[in-house]
């Protein structure tokens, strides 16, 4: 994941904010905030941009049954993620775009598309919960879209950036979003990129395709090219937007640009609680604000995530916050100390762990161990011990590993 020229490009999908920030999208946002941090350790200029997905069925959905506004849902809940993530020292992105926002830039996306004949519109038919659809949607037509350029070998076809099979992606397709059997598509895994006018929905003007609101996949497709140059270095979020959403938007952005997308797509595992999948239907979130609200330092939070690979699925428990709260203060006391010693090689055991895949426990471990030695003592410390240690142990411990002490 090693940056060019100096430069690196980072897309991370967004909340769709018709919740709290449970503690799979903190793990998520933490991960990468890392990444961010470690390629600035690395002198590379880094563009990270993140959207925010401020009008979706759910949030429809939520704001119906709550009876409020889904403008004012959207904004306090993208109001209360934001705060959530700067409690957790998660370096803001430098371009936060909703949907809303972008809706002007994709309505051309999506009309060059048609022009291109690599986008339909569909009759008037039945939807994915087989009640009436209206005519005029317009669908991505895969199967086009993968016979764009048959001499690129990066040339995109569906399942390309996931490598899975056709028979693996269809329940995913329909479990994340997708339509497959909307009556009127070319393929069951077309993915949606327009969606005329519903009575009662939220519509803007589509130009030549008509009044609607945009898909979910073209939606960050279009926000990463407005910023990002292609191939940008990573494509990031939790391992369920692999597909449809990561293959579909690298797909939508090779037909408009007829680049990749991104260098590499990037994921993070799933988080649980106390054994079992943390989710919405279940009601076992771990919210980032009701922790907060308990009194919980968002530092001893953040060591908790940290203390996990990103890639590996892990469980949040009462016992790995204690741990984890623990851990923070052991690392304070340390850092409280007039004079430590060992913050070099500290700081390059932090690097060198990191540069292993972001492998944050183990420099997790590596602060471990000059905790341990600064809090043995004079002679632990040894003759070497200085205030200017201390004071380059905090900074970089903060500036690698998020964790203020």
């Amino acid at each position: 994941m090693a940056p060019r020229d100096g430069r690196a490009g980072l897309y991370v999908c967004g909340i769709t904010p018709y919740d709290a920030t449970h503690m799979g999208h903190a793990a998520t946002y933490v991960a990468f905030d890392l990444l961010n941090r470690v390629w600035r350790d690395g002198g590379f200029t880094v563009e990270y941009v993140q959207n925010v997905t401020d009008v979706d069925d759910p949030l429809l959905e939520r704001a119906n049954a709550t009876g409020v506004d889904w403008r004012e849902l959207a904004a306090s809940q993208t109001e209360l993620f934001r705060t959530d993530m700067t409690a957790l020292n998660v370096l803001a992105p430098n371009h936060y775009v909703g949907a809303t926002e972008a809706v002007e830039w994709i309505v051309p996306a999506v009309e060059r598309l048609v022009e291109r004949g690599l986008a339909y519109r569909v009759p008037a038919g039945t939807g994915q919960d087989g009640e009436p659809a209206p005519a005029g949607d317009v669908y991505f037509d895969v199967d086009a879209a993968g016979r764009l350029r048959a001499d690129d070998p990066d040339a995109w076809v569906v399942g390309s950036t996931c490598r899975l099979d056709r028979d693996e992606m269809m329940p995913l397709f329909a479990d994340h979003g997708g339509d497959p059997d909307r009556t009127g598509k070319r393929d069951a895994l077309d993915p949606l990129l327009w969606r005329v006018e519903r009575p009662g929905e939220p519509s803007w003007d589509g130009g030549t395709l008509g009044r609607g609101r945009p898909g979910w996949h073209i939606e960050c497709t279009v926000i990463a090219l407005k910023y990002l140059p292609t191939p940008f270095t990573v494509q990031g979020g939790g391992s369920d937007l692999a597909f449809p959403h990561h293959d579909m938007g690298a797909g939508h952005a090779y037909a408009l640009s007829h680049e990749p997308m991104a260098e590499h797509y990037v994921h993070t595992a799933m988080v649980g609680l106390d054994g079992e999948k943390m989710s919405k239907s279940k009601g076992n979130l771990v919210l980032v604000s009701s922790l907060r609200a308990q009194g919980v330092d968002p530092a001893a939070i953040r060591l908790a995530i940290l203390s996990n690979h990103y890639r590996t699925d892990w469980f949040w428990t009462d016992e790995l916050l204690e741990l984890s709260q623990r851990r923070l203060a052991r690392w304070r006391e340390a850092a409280s100390k007039g004079e430590t010693a060992g913050a070099q090689p500290l700081l390059e055991a932090v690097r060198a762990a990191l540069a292993e895949d972001l492998d944050a426990p183990a420099a997790l471990i590596a602060v471990d161990a000059w905790a341990a030695r600064n809090l043995g003592g004079a002679a632990a410390r040894g003759p070497e011990a200085s205030a200017q240690d201390t004071e380059l142990a905090r900074a970089g411990i903060e500036a690698l590993l998020g964790i203020e002490l």
